[in-house]
């Protein structure tokens, strides 16, 4: 599979989410006291993810 969620830990300890696409990183969650927090946020984007609007703030 090309696309994957990994859970790593940053610099100050906390639970970061990360949405990778073959070994690039697309995008990444706010930092997390605990793994399930982690786990949930993940959880959150699968779930509410598909549904998405896609708004362009852009001026041109």
């Amino acid at each position: 599979m090309a696309h994957r969620f990994e859970i790593r830990k940053n610099k100050a300890g906390e639970y970061v989410a990360y949405f990778c696409y073959n070994a690039e990183t697309m995008f990444w969650t706010e930092g997390y006291s605990s793994k399930a927090s982690a786990k949930n946020a993940i959880e959150s984007i699968i779930k509410n993810g598909p549904g998405a609007e896609v708004v362009d703030t852009t001026t041109d």
